[in-house]
């Protein structure tokens, strides 16, 4: 053979070992965690108001205090690996993290509460960047690079459906504190096999952090998810729109100072790459098409069909189940199909699921409701593992801790939009079909209240007698119920142009 014919071979990945295969067991376990504490605060809201006497405003904060954390520090964090030393940062997190679980258990007013929860959302926006950068440098073969980001998004994926049931079962026999102890042990096994199952990396060539870098990514990112989210939940009020837009101007200001700097905290150049742009793109429409609509679905079961928040986990379970195997599905499929035609594929399937639920106002069970959530979950299940290594493979290795935090903030950004985008939508239609229901006889007051949210109309309700407060209750329920169809049939067309778009931007990507 010619040394032209040497030349043109490419090399051959080195396969991971044994130790890389245990090492992805102990990464799995952050981000499990990670995911999980999301949700596990929300069952025990009841206990915790009756314990700690929480003002509405501390109560807000404290449930979602911790995910504005995360999404805010998580570019930081990211970047501060690379520099660093991506198992060193994983390992402080995990120290961090334990100890402000232990201080969110035993916190004795709302106020420290509320500080545990922020300073643990701090230490875990460490875990999923750090996690992810090494699975990109353990895993050289792209396609054990592409499993083994399966089963880290897996472990996301199973982390948010156990959040509710792990926490009902928690509750159902402890004080609520309790939820946030399960934490500790799980750090303290990683601190003990971190070091031995995980190598180190970090970039050889990192300059000085951007202090400056830093704290303009996390105002931003902070006042573009506050902003959504708050007019998800109280609707288009000008603080709201403000920090949307102040978020946005300060993010115009980090990437044109990122751009003009010798060290950056995220190299510019990337997004330039159209496999780069594209994968951001698909990650920012998975999450804005699905996860209002979970947040919905939990609603439908429990105000509309009267199941407790423990059964209506039971029932939300399965689709943890299907979006766990469809990221493990992701690698063996990329070997036949391209990653184009997978996410083209399954964007389409989620627009099919998302046309099934539309039907829901003539359902009387939470069957229908059921199999198209597990419809559209399997379309969209792959694209988590499919985006992310195509986000990671688009990166140099040295830069990978600032890529996977940048994916990682895409899927958050994706998730806010999508509340407040698809929940005003919802919020817009509910009120719409209440302005023209019957509601005379009652204290303005009180209809204001049941024109406002669905829990509000329960609420109301209660006060009633039996036959008006029946009647009330069907109105408003058959109001939730027909929003939740038009907000599916929004769904639905979002899909269909996601689908478009994957096939578009992502021809050729990733073969």
């Amino acid at each position: 053979m010619s040394h032209d014919k040497l030349d043109d071979v490419a090399p051959v990945a080195e396969k991971a070992d044994r130790r890389a295969w245990i090492g992805l067991a102990a990464l799995a376990l952050p981000a499990f965690i990670y995911s999980m504490d999301l949700t596990v605060l929300h069952l025990a809201v009841p206990q915790i108001t009756q314990a700690l006497k929480p003002t509405s405003a501390q109560l807000l904060w404290m449930v979602d205090i911790y995910g504005f954390m995360i999404a805010g520090a998580l570019v930081t964090m990211g970047t501060l690996g690379d520099r660093i030393g991506r198992r060193l940062l994983l390992l402080i997190g995990a120290a961090a993290f334990g100890v402000t679980s232990l201080m969110a258990a035993f916190a004795p007013s709302a106020e420290m509460l509320v500080v545990a929860r922020a300073l643990q959302g701090l230490a875990g926006a460490t875990l999923a960047p750090s996690t992810l950068s090494l699975i990109r440098n353990m895993f050289h073969d792209e396609y054990e690079r592409r499993f083994a980001i399966g089963v880290w998004v897996a472990a996301f994926s199973v982390g948010a459906v156990a959040g509710p049931l792990v926490g009902g079962a928690i509750l159902s026999q402890f004080w609520w504190g309790a939820v946030f102890l399960i934490n500790v042990p799980i750090m303290l096994l990683l601190l003990a096999v971190g070091p031995v199952l995980l190598p180190e990396f970090r970039d050889p060539h990192a300059g000085r952090m951007d202090v400056v870098g830093a704290a303009q990514s996390l105002a931003a990112v902070l006042l573009l998810i506050y902003g959504m989210k708050r007019i998800a939940e109280a609707g288009p009020q000008a603080v709201n729109f403000f920090a949307i837009l102040a978020g946005v101007l300060i993010g115009i200001a980090f990437f044109r100072r990122q751009a003009r700097l010798a060290d950056p905290l995220i190299d510019v150049t990337l997004f330039r790459k159209r496999t780069f742009a594209a994968a951001l793109g698909a990650n920012i429409a998975g999450p804005f098409i699905v996860i209002g609509v979970f947040l919905f679905l939990a609603q439908y079961l429990q105000l509309v069909l009267g199941m407790g928040p423990l059964e209506a986990g039971l029932w939300l379970a399965p689709s943890g189940v299907v979006f766990a195997v469809g990221s493990l599905a992701a690698a063996p499929l990329v070997r036949v199909f391209s990653p184009a035609r997978i996410l083209t594929a399954g964007f389409l399937l989620s627009a099919v699921g998302f046309v099934i639920l539309t039907w829901i106002e003539s359902a009387e069970g939470p069957e229908l409701a059921l199999v198209a959530m597990l419809v559209f979950s399997a379309g969209i299940a792959p694209l988590g593992t499919i985006t992310t290594d195509l986000i990671l493979g688009a990166a140099p290795p040295e830069r990978a801790g600032a890529a996977s935090a940048i994916s990682e903030t895409s899927f958050e950004f994706g998730g806010a939009l999508g509340i407040a985008v698809l929940g005003s939508v919802v919020t817009a239609a509910y009120r719409t079909a209440m302005d023209r229901a019957d509601l005379d006889g009652l204290p303005a007051l009180a209809v204001a209240e049941a024109k406002d949210t669905l829990g509000g109309a329960i609420a109301v309700a209660e006060t009633l007698s039996a036959d008006r407060g029946a009647v009330l209750l069907e109105t408003a329920r058959d109001a939730f119920v027909h929003a939740f169809a038009v907000s599916a049939g929004i769904s639905a067309l979002l899909s269909f142009a996601a689908a478009l778009m994957a096939a578009a931007f992502l021809r050729g990507a990733g073969r």
